[in-house]
């Protein structure tokens, strides 16, 4: 049984060893709190590519190191080992937890495998052999998408029935993993400011969309736009954690910051708590007073 431990607010910093690249660097004007709040993993190989946009604002911080928050949690999950697969993959996401042995350890994986066709529970095992990091939270993954993990790995879990474990190799050992729950993919779209421009003129607009500024308090004091709610990046231990419950996931939401830039990486890791419809927008608000609002102010 999946037990609520293993459901934490923030899933655990391995999700990260997994993804090739979910997220490009992060650049913030000033180096974060996020380094009191957040650890990183140490297999910094799992990741062969990421984009680093040219700023003016660069800082160590890099946004892999946020921790993608848990979808609804499961009350019950059953566990039982096949090697095989199903047909699997479309536009849809997976809730997967795992554990990892070395790749010489074969004796100890089979000996798990064992263990969970006998009824006990792969969180509990992973706990105590995995040597991943996600082992702190049971072995829990979060909500993954096609293309963000590394090509064993994936199409192993895309491919697993559900609830079942299954067991892949990748260049890091052997993994038993297994996909707990599954939902249709999100949306993450560019919108060009003129087109959000066209949004805003609508008197409704505000009161079916949610729009989140993630600049800090000193750049919305140079510049703003009516109806933003501001969440400093740099208090992201503040308001991560609580993100679902003070804006609903359901609904049409558009970020922005200075050039669209913070607000990609924050719009990537809202699709991973579970925002279905997310906009950034294009170029920031920088864009919209170059092109479409002159009296909005420019700031360096």
């Amino acid at each position: 049984m999946l037990r609520a431990s293993h459901l934490p607010p923030l899933a655990c910093p391995a999700f990260r060893s997994l993804r090739l690249s979910l997220v490009s660097s992060l650049n913030l004007s000033t180096t974060s709190n996020f380094h009191g709040l957040l650890t990183l993993a140490p297999c910094q190989g799992f990741f062969p590519k990421t984009l680093n946009p040219a700023s003016p604002n660069v800082c160590s911080y890099n946004f892999k190191q946020l921790l993608p928050m848990m979808g609804p949690p499961c009350s019950q999950v059953t566990a039982s080992y096949s090697s095989g697969s199903s047909t699997g993959g479309g536009d849809r996401e997976i809730l997967v937890q795992h554990l990892l042995v070395k790749e010489d350890n074969l004796k100890l994986l089979l000996d798990l495998q064992k263990r969970i066709s006998g009824g006990e529970d792969l969180s509990d095992l992973a706990l105590e052999y995995s040597i991943c990091p996600s082992k702190e939270e049971g072995g829990m993954l979060g909500w993954v998408r096609k293309g963000q993990m590394v090509p064993e790995f994936e199409e192993a879990a895309f491919n697993a029935p559900l609830n079942k474990v299954v067991r892949c190799k990748t260049n890091f050992g052997w993994h038993l993993l297994q996909v707990i729950s599954e939902r249709e993919e999100s949306l993450l779209e560019e919108i060009q400011p003129d087109e959000f421009h066209v949004k805003m003129l609508d008197h409704n607009f505000l009161e079916e969309a949610q729009l989140i500024d993630v600049r800090e308090p000193e750049e919305v004091a140079q510049a703003s736009l009516p109806g933003f709610k501001v969440l400093p990046l740099k208090q992201f231990g503040s308001w991560g954690p609580e993100i679902t419950t003070k804006f609903d996931p359901q609904k049409d939401t558009y970020v922005m910051c200075h050039h669209g830039v913070r607000s990609l990486q924050v719009a990537k890791w809202l699709q991973t708590q579970g925002f279905r419809r997310i906009y950034n927008i294009s170029g920031g608000i920088h864009a919209y007073a170059v092109n479409v609002d002159p009296s909005v102010p420019t700031y360096t």
